[in-house]
């Protein structure tokens, strides 16, 4: 049996008003995550020692991470509304 049938059954059981209210924090997480996203790329436009640029591909990689994860929730949530 796979994770999916799962967790649309888990998902079918949110209650509407939690469902609301974590679709609320998703959009804002969204916001937040996309902004972080934006100044990763504006800082590995910059001049950066090769030290450097490793932490800006960590911080682009793991915000991209989260971004993914994000809208796997949100599409779950959506799922259940």
């Amino acid at each position: 049996m796979s994770a999916q049938p799962k967790t649309e059954a888990a998902a079918a059981k949110i209650p509407a008003e939690i469902n609301t209210k974590l679709r609320s924090l998703a959009h804002d997480l969204s916001n937040s995550v996309e902004t972080i996203m934006q100044a990763s790329y504006l800082l590995a436009q910059s001049n950066l020692d090769e030290n450097a640029k490793k932490w800006a591909d960590l911080i682009d990689k793991a915000s991209r991470d989260c971004a993914k994860i994000n809208r796997d929730i949100r599409d779950i949530l959506k799922a259940s509304a």
